[in-house]
């Protein structure tokens, strides 16, 4: 499952990516918010579903509920509908935005899928997004090497039977806190950051230093097979140290401390073609 923030004329709608059954899931509270611009699309949607059942219809009992991220930054679950489903639920939606959300969500449907056959066309999608939002050319190719990376690392846990969540998270934090110095949560106040993810706030040594230790980590991994979690937590610490011996050479040559509190909103983003972070 994979969560993403889509835009349809501005305005925020939560999905989700199930790769088992390669469909989208939409929560149905921000559809119905985008159609019919209420400020009370919960209740606009439990009316909707008593008017549904009152109907006979049985589409609401085919709704189901995904977790999401919820505007107090918490996973909870909400309901959400697949394509076919949302196709339906809009003919009960009078708006005059229905049909062009109906083309949106075609749209983003056939992306995904094309993304699927031909990944390349995910990064150039991802260049994109970060282009827009102002991130120079430098900085983009190190940020999409650091996915990449990052992948090759959870392909390797998820390879050895760990589980995504509390456990990818400990390991990465484990990560952090050896070449950084500060755990994830550390990191993220030290740059002022609440929400907003921690590697696009990263400044391109940063990345370079993150990605250092995360290969590390895999690579050792590969060659000395933790088995429990308490070797991986090893691996883990011996892939960050990798990282933090670079760390305190660079510092210790240049006099300049590599963690810093710069983040997307004070000098990351480039504000002129010029201008790399740094």
């Amino acid at each position: 499952m994979k969560n993403k923030i889509q835009l349809f004329e501005e305005k925020k709608v939560r999905t989700v990516w199930d790769d088992e059954t390669e469909e989208w899931y939409f929560s149905v509270i921000d559809v119905v918010e985008v159609l019919t611009d209420t400020d009370r699309p919960r209740k606009y949607w439990n009316d909707l579903k008593k008017k549904l059942n009152t109907e006979g219809s049985e589409l609401s009992e085919k709704i189901g509920q995904l977790k999401m991220k919820a505007p107090d930054g918490k996973m909870r679950l909400t309901d959400v509908a697949n394509t076919d489903q949302l196709f339906r639920l809009i003919q009960s939606i009078p708006s005059p935005k229905a049909e062009s959300f109906k083309l949106w969500i075609a749209q983003v449907a056939k992306e995904r899928l094309d993304q699927i056959q031909d990944p390349e066309l995910s990064i150039e999608q991802a260049m994109m997004d970060y282009k827009r939002l102002g991130y120079s050319d430098n900085w983009i190719n190190q940020r999409l090497k650091s996915i990449e990376i990052r992948k090759d690392l959870t392909d390797e846990w998820k390879s050895r039977g760990l589980e995504e969540g509390v456990q990818f998270a400990s390991l990465t934090d484990i990560i952090y806190k050896t070449w950084a110095d500060k755990t994830a949560k550390e990191y993220k106040q030290f740059k002022g950051l609440k929400k907003e993810n921690l590697r696009d706030n990263m400044t391109n040594t940063e990345l370079v230093l993150n990605m250092l230790a995360e290969l590390s980590t895999t690579r050792i991994s590969e060659t000395t097979n933790p088995d429990t979690m308490q070797e991986h937590e090893q691996v883990a610490k011996q892939g960050g140290e990798i990282a933090r011996n670079a760390r305190l050479e660079l510092e210790a040559k240049t006099g300049e401390k590599v963690i810093s509190p710069l983040n997307a909103q004070k000098g990351i983003l480039k504000k002129k073609e010029d201008e790399i972070d740094l």
